[in-house]
């Protein structure tokens, strides 16, 4: 049966929050602050929760540097993902990607239609892999970072997650 086997152990990844804002500041950002108290309380570890502006080199190099750390086992960036003009995140990290976890983006879709409807099709959240760290890109508000961690992202970094998730695949992820 899919779900969670209370029966395995649990094993918590180290995850490193981007917020991607012209605005916000650590103060006043609510939705960075949101994903980092669910990641936490899901017994993971927060690396790092950073803001960087809406700038395609800033976010990429930010997210590179946290690829290049191996006290990094996850991404997960807010913001940035609709349709306007300043709204560059896919683009700075998806050239990042060695591989593209396209089903990520559908289930995302999936389950934010059940919350705002048609308004969906106005996030571009895009998950991949590079070097050996997932990533993942949310929309920047409360809802989003709420329906993309709860409904998704939390039980594939549950090692206890059945029939598969994406920690037991973590040591064979720089195989040749």
């Amino acid at each position: 049966m899919p779900g969670i086997d209370e029966t395995l152990p649990f094993l918590p990844v180290r995850i490193a929050v981007l917020v991607v804002s012209d605005t916000r500041t650590l103060e006043t950002d609510t939705s960075g602050k949101t994903l980092a108290e669910r990641v936490s309380k899901a017994g993971h570890e927060v690396v790092t929760r950073e803001i960087v502006k809406d700038d395609p080199l800033l976010i990429r190099s930010k997210v590179q540097s946290w690829i290049d750390d191996p006290e990094v086992d996850v991404v997960i960036s807010s913001g940035g993902t609709g349709l306007t003009g300043r709204d560059v995140t896919p683009e700075a990290i998806m050239p990042l990607f060695e591989k593209t976890i396209d089903g990520f983006s559908v289930i995302f879709h999936q389950v934010s239609y059940q919350s705002v409807g048609l308004s969906t099709l106005q996030s571009r959240a895009i998950a991949g892999l590079a070097k050996g760290t997932f990533i993942f890109c949310l929309p920047g508000s409360n809802g989003a970072v709420k329906d993309g961690w709860d409904k998704v992202i939390s039980f594939q970094l549950d090692s206890r997650h059945k029939p598969c998730n994406l920690v037991e695949l973590m040591p064979r992820l720089m195989e040749t």
